[in-house]
Formats: C-alpha cells, structure tokens, sequence
C-alpha cells in the first residue's frame, strides 16, 4: 500500500521534505555532523564535490574521498533532527519516492556521527576521542517507537536503580552500536576510549547546568558520573549518539558514533586548541572509513 503523502512529505522537485535530496544525491556512507559550517570542514579534504545542497539546519555534500564515494550531512543539534534525518536517509534508499512504496530489496547505510563532547570521566582527558559503546536514551525520543529488540534492559535497569530515575520521566533505553562498523575505527596508535554516551535533550538543564532555574534533580549528573554496572560506565554527554544507534538498529543500518573530547567536566578543564581536536577526529575518521 503506498505511503500517504501526508506521512511522506516530498518538495515539488520530488526530493524529500526537510533534507532536500533525491536518491541519487547521497552515496551508502554517511557522515553526520551538527553544526552545517563543519560540512565544509570535512569536504575540504575530498578530491571533488559532486553535489550540495542547504536548508535550514541541513547542509548536505557528496564526493570523493580517496576514489570512496562519501556523503556528509548536518544534522542540526538534538534528537528531533535526528529523527528526521534518519527517517528521510532511510526514505530515500528503501522507499520508492515515485510509487511510494517500500522497496523489496532494502539498502543498509554505514552512518558515522563525527561530532564533539565533553568527558564526564577523569581518566578521558581533553584532546582524547570517544567511541560510543551503546547511547543512552534519557530524552524520551525512541519511545515513539517499537524498541524492545534493541534495548538492554539489564543496564537499564541498573541505571534506574542507581540514579533513584524518576517514574514521571520516560523509561531511559540503551542501544548498542554496530560492532561491525566500530571495529574499523580501532587503532593500535590512536587512543580511542569506549563507553556509553548519554544524550540528553537540551543543553542547559537536561545536562544539569543552572543558569537561573532549579533543576528537577540537582544531582543527575553525579548519579551518572558514578554509575557502574559490570563494564559499562557512562563516559560523555551530548544531544544526538542514542537517537542515531536506535533508528539505525531498528531501519537496519549500520551506525558508530565518534566525539571529540573539547572538555572535561570532572576536572574542569577545555581543551587549548578545540579546532585542531575536531580536525583531528575529522582526519581519523576519513582515513579509517577508506582503509
């Protein structure tokens, strides 16, 4: 039964309604990034550039890189983009956008989250990259969706107990990375820490910043600094890894996510030269996605 136009919202040029993009604009590997100006910053390193495109907080380009074609696209910051933009990647590779119609053979993408973070741990310092073993959702996002496949409620479990987690909040879902991706980001001279990242859905309070208003649970932050459950341990914060593993999971793509640590909030500390942090992850990335 084809899709409702309604449900699949497509521009007057047939590409899909907030990326602004057809099928033939994207290649099958895919960099996020959140902020548009960072597009650049990774284009910048590719031998040509076939296609661009901008609106609003999506800026999308796709070339060469080391003869491998690749995408990168911005996602905005969040987990709302996050929905959109997973949802409108995976329209355009397993959805027929003329007969609206989900294809019969499905496309599986390799997504990769390219982004920065601050360290929760003292032992990850500033300048350091994180590859996200599982995210964390405490944003209530993948509860509009069927998540009992995907979800490790042993962890969960323990999180709610350790953190006392308030029974008026959505119940936190974990979801693994694809260990068959991540494992091309391991190197021997790079040291890459692992652990879960916990993604929030604001800045400010859902991160435990107080500006002017009283937090609902003054001591969140410290309950998962010290969080500990046989291996797991909980070792940055951001706004878009849990929503990008678990729409991948549940479309069948494949997704890792890598940060580079600008800061450490258990020692106070920022890092001297965040440009060159992130150019760094950029550099690693790309080689370790051509390898």
């Amino acid at each position: 039964m084809p899709i409702k136009e309604s449900e699949l919202i497509l521009n007057p040029d047939g590409s899909v309604y907030h990326l602004n993009l057809k099928p033939e604009n994207i290649a099958r590997t895919i960099i996020l990034v959140g902020d548009p100006d960072r597009v650049s910053k990774i284009t910048q390193h590719f031998d040509s550039i076939e296609f661009t495109t901008h609106k609003r907080e999506f800026k999308t380009q796709t070339g060469l890189y080391k003869g491998k074609r690749l995408s990168v696209i911005s996602t905005g910051i969040g987990p709302d983009n996050i929905d959109i933009v997973l949802n409108e990647l995976d329209a355009l590779v397993n959805i027929n956008l003329e007969t609206r119609e989900v294809n019969k053979e499905l496309v599986s993408l390799d997504i990769i989250r390219v982004g920065t973070s601050g360290s929760l741990q003292s032992d990850i310092p500033v300048d350091s990259i994180v590859l996200s073993s599982h995210g964390l959702d405490i944003n209530g996002t993948l509860h509009s969706y069927k998540t009992e496949s995907i979800s490790h409620p042993e962890i969960e479990d323990a999180f709610i107990e350790q953190s006392d987690w308030s029974k008026n909040k959505a119940r936190p879902i974990i979801v693994e990375n694809s260990n068959s991706l991540a494992e091309k980001f391991q190197d021997a001279n790079q040291k890459v820490f692992k652990g879960i990242t916990v993604t929030a859905n604001g800045f400010y309070g859902p991160q435990g910043r107080v500006l002017r208003l009283e937090l609902q649970d003054s001591g969140l932050n410290k309950k998962i600094d010290s969080f500990k459950f046989k291996d797991y341990r909980f070792t940055n914060l951001e706004m878009e890894t849990s929503a990008i593993y678990g729409l991948s999971k549940l479309l069948g793509h494949r997704a890792v996510s890598l940060n580079a640590i600008i800061a450490n909030r258990a020692n106070g500390t920022f890092s001297k030269d965040p440009k060159q942090v992130i150019n760094n992850l950029i550099q690693f990335s790309l080689n370790k996605i051509v390898e």
